[in-house]
């Protein structure tokens, strides 16, 4: 974890030192490398966007699809995908590979969701994308899900669709681990925030399954959830003898139950799809649960059907 949360800030650098370089004094002659210089992913966007309710800034990595420039009436669904120090530049070449040799995922606007500027990235998630604090040993570093989700709706949902050809009917949020368990909150509070929603390897374990007591809340005040439901998990991601069963909890048994409880409310407008990624941890499983994760809520009109 510690290798990734650095692997990730190096990208943030890489990123922030992107928009710094947008002006003219700042950028090298077109003909001229600087030897040494950070990796920086072309093409993509920093955008820093406040959250004024709680004091704090984040930032938004912004990757606008290929014909974005060429196609100017058009408009695309996005995608926003939290941990956006690992995820994003992960998804961006996923898609970017998957469509080589023709259109496998439909075209989107990608945007990473970042930790708060200035702050440990595991500090930040742990207090964003936590529904509770109740029951939890350390209470006052988690539980500021619900007002991450307000700064969501609020500034960073209209940020984009203010600046970009954005479709706001057609809205995906994706979230691996902890990303899963604030994808479940969002479910089950405010399920028209997004059309579909991928819950990567979610941490319904948190908070004594706090994720299920909404679930079922949920489900005793209405009588439909209209939104498209992936989720995916490592086959690993459960106890065992093997050093790959990384978790003391059952995650495997964790997503059967909630898969099994949605399916069972019938609601009419819910579509839900598990995948269980054998052979695959809950750190390992993320670029592949991506992959699946592309194909089967971003399907290309004219994708072959073998591979949706």
């Amino acid at each position: 974890m510690k290798t990734g949360l650095i692997a990730g800030l190096c990208l943030v650098w890489s990123l922030a030192g992107c928009a710094e370089a947008e002006g003219p004094a700042a950028s090298p002659p077109a003909d001229r490398t600087v030897e040494g210089a950070p990796y920086v992913l072309k093409g993509t966007q920093v955008w820093t966007v406040p959250d004024p309710a709680q004091g704090r800034d984040y930032q938004v990595f912004v990757s606008l699809p290929p014909s974005y420039d060429s196609d100017a009436e058009r408009r695309y669904p996005v995608l926003y995908v939290t941990d956006a120090d690992y995820a994003f530049p992960i998804l961006r070449q996923i898609t970017r590979r998957l469509n080589l040799q023709g259109p496998v995922v439909e075209e989107f606007i990608l945007v990473g969701l970042s930790y708060a500027v200035g702050e440990d990235g595991v500090a930040s998630r742990n207090r964003d994308y936590t529904p509770t604090a109740k029951g939890v040993r350390d209470a006052a570093a988690h539980g500021g899900g619900p007002a991450y989700q307000r700064y969501l709706k609020d500034q960073v949902l209209p940020f984009i669709e203010g600046r970009f050809r954005a479709d706001p009917e057609r809205r995906v949020l994706l979230g691996h681990s902890y990303g899963g368990l604030l994808g479940g909150q969002i479910l089950f509070t405010e399920p028209e925030m997004f059309s579909a929603y991928v819950l990567g390897s979610p941490s319904i374990w948190f908070a004594q399954r706090h994720l299920m007591r909404m679930e079922t809340a949920y489900a005793q005040a209405h009588d439909d959830l209209p939104a498209e439901v992936f989720i995916y998990i490592g086959g690993w991601e459960r106890p065992g003898p093997s050093r790959r069963n990384t978790r003391d909890t059952d995650m495997v048994a964790d997503v059967r139950a909630l898969e099994s409880a949605l399916k069972g409310r019938g609601y009419p407008s819910l579509k839900i799809s598990t995948q269980v990624l054998e052979d695959e941890d809950h750190l390992s499983v993320a670029p592949l649960g991506f992959t699946r994760a592309l194909v089967a809520v971003l399907p290309a009109k004219d994708a072959p059907a073998q591979a949706r």
